[in-house]
C-alpha cells in the first residue's frame, strides 16, 4: 500500500506547488479530481485533450517530483433528472477517460448518481424505505430504466479506451450507497464496476468497514482515508440520518473527522489488516472534510497516522515457508 492524497484540497495552488509540498511530506501518490462535485485546479481537461504537447508537460511534471497518480475523479450525477446537468456530469466522465487513457491511469473514480422517482421528476430521490410502494416502485424505475442502461454504456465507452477500473464511491444519496447497492451494480453491470472504499461514509451508517471489505474482496479498486465521529448525545434522540448543515457542526449526529479523530486506532488498524487480507496493494488516499481543522493540521495529522499503520509491503514469502519442517 502507498500513502496518498486528494489534491482538491489545494486548489488554491498550482499543480507544482501542491506537488513540492506533498513531497516533501514523503507522499508520492495523488488523487486528482477532473469533474462533478470533485472539479480541481491541478488538471485542466480540455487543456491536456487540446495537443500531446501539453500532455507531456504534464507527464515531466510528475517525473520531476517522482509523483503518480492513482485516479481521477469526476464524482458527479450523470442520471440527474434535469437532462442539461445529467449531460454536464457526463461530458466531464467521457473527458476524464480520454484523459486517463493518454495519462495511462487505470482507475476513476465517480458515484453511482441518482435518478428522479419518475420521468417527470426535475431533483434526484434518494429511496430508502420500501413503503408506500410509490417508493418501491419509483426505486425499480431508477435502477432498470436508468442506472443500469447508463452504466453498461459508460463501462463499454470506458473499455474501448483501455480504462478497466471504474470506482464507485458509495455514498448516501446517491443509489449506490453501502455494500449490498454496490455488489448489486457490479453483479448487473460487470468487474470493470468496482468501489472506491471511504470508511466515512460507512461509519455513520452502523457499517463495520473491516467486514464490508471483506464482503467486496476483489472489487476494491480505490481507497480513501477519512473518519467519521458520531455524536451520542444526538443519535440516541435523533439517529443518524442527518439533513443539517456541516457548519452547524456541535448539531449534528455525525460528522467527518481526520483519521484517527472519529474511530479508535484498533479500527484503523483493522481495515488496514483487512485491505491486506483481500490482497489490496493500492493507494490510501487521504481525503480532509474535518471542520475543526485546517487543512496543514490535518493533513499532517492524518499522514503521520497512517505511515505508522498503513502496511506497505506486500508478503511474498511467509516466515512460516521459511522454517524447517519437523
Amino acid at each position: 500500500m502507498k500513502l496518498g492524497v486528494f489534491t482538491i484540497l489545494f486548489n488554491d495552488l498550482s499543480f507544482e506547488d501542491t506537488l513540492s509540498y506533498l513531497t516533501k511530506r514523503g507522499i508520492n501518490n495523488v488523487e486528482i479530481g477532473t469533474g462533478g462535485y470533485s472539479r480541481s485546479t491541478h488538471l485542466d481537461l480540455d487543456l491536456l485533450l487540446s495537443s500531446e504537447n501539453e500532455i507531456d508537460k504534464y507527464r515531466e511534471l510528475l517525473k520531476k517530483y517522482d509523483v503518480s497518480i492513482s485516479a481521477l475523479g469526476t464524482q458527479g450525477n450523470p442520471v440527474h433528472p434535469k437532462r442539461e446537468i445529467a449531460a454536464r456530469y457526463h461530458e466531464d466522465f467521457i473527458k476524464t477517460v480520454l484523459v486517463a487513457e493518454k495519462l495511462h491511469v487505470d482507475t476513476i473514480l465517480l458515484v453511482s448518481g441518482c435518478p428522479g422517482g419518475s420521468k417527470n421528476d426535475e431533483t434526484p430521490n434518494w429511496i430508502i424505505c420500501p413503503w408506500p410502494e410509490d417508493y418501491s416502485h419509483a426505486l425499480e424505475y431508477q435502477w432498470e430504466e436508468v442506472l443500469i442502461p447508463y452504466w453498461k454504456q459508460a463501462v463499454e465507452f470506458a473499455g474501448v479506451h483501455g480504462i478497466k477500473k471504474l470506482a464507485i464511491e458509495p455514498h448516501p444519496g446517491f443509489c449506490v450507497y453501502n455494500t449490498e447497492t454496490m455488489l448489486k451494480l457490479r453483479s448487473r453491470i460487470g468487474d470493470s464496476i468496482g468501489i472506491n472504499f471511504d470508511p466515512s461514509h460507512l461509519f455513520w451508517q452502523g457499517i463495520d468497514p473491516a467486514r464490508a471489505i471483506h464482503a467486496l474482496r476483489d472489487c476494491i479498486f480505490h481507497v480513501h482515508a477519512k473518519d467519521c465521529f458520531l455524536n451520542p448525545d444526538i443519535i440516541v434522540l435523533n439517529g443518524v440520518l442527518d439533513p443539517k448543515p456541516y457548519s452547524q457542526f456541535s448539531e449534528r449526529s455525525w460528522n467527518f473527522r481526520t483519521v484517527g479523530y472519529g474511530r479508535p486506532l484498533h479500527v484503523w488498524k483493522g481495515i488496514i489488516s483487512a485491505l491486506a487480507q483481500e490482497n489490496y496493494d493500492g493507494s490510501i488516499s487521504i481525503e480532509h472534510e474535518d471542520a475543526l481543522m485546517t487543512r496543514d493540521e490535518g493533513l499532517n495529522k492524518a499522514i503521520e497516522y497512517l505511515q505508522n499503520i498503513i502496511i506497505k509491503d506486500k508478503v511474498e514469502t511467509k516466515w512460516w515457508e521459511l522454517r524447517p519442517e519437523g
